[in-house]
């Protein structure tokens, strides 16, 4: 089970219908694993999950769904958009190594 539904997903997107389903569902799986590996522990340990890091996943599934014809024609997106990161940022662990502050 993912932090957003599929419902609240589409309704973002404004998409009716199911065939847009199983690929919905991969975004939200997607970018939760993406916020996770950015925040440095999974979304679900934020537990209950905050309302803007649910508008966070929701932005960036928003951005997968937008850019999906360019994995088409080989180009690659590494990088989420601003909006993401900055909502992300406060959800953070931060590891420095022996020696080095937290400046």
């Amino acid at each position: 089970m993912t932090a957003v539904s599929l419902d609240l997903a589409k309704a973002h997107l404004k998409v009716d219908g199911t065939a847009e389903d199983e690929l919905l569902s991969l975004y939200l799986e997607a970018a939760e694993t993406w916020a996770g590996n950015y925040i440095g522990h999974p979304v679900a340990d934020l537990d209950p999950i905050p309302a803007d890091v649910k508008l966070a996943l929701l932005k960036l599934v928003s951005f997968y769904f937008e850019v999906r014809s360019l994995a088409t024609f080989g180009l690659s997106v590494e990088m989420a958009p601003q909006a993401v990161t900055s909502i992300l940022d406060s959800y953070r662990k931060q590891w420095f190594a022996e020696g080095e502050a937290n400046v």
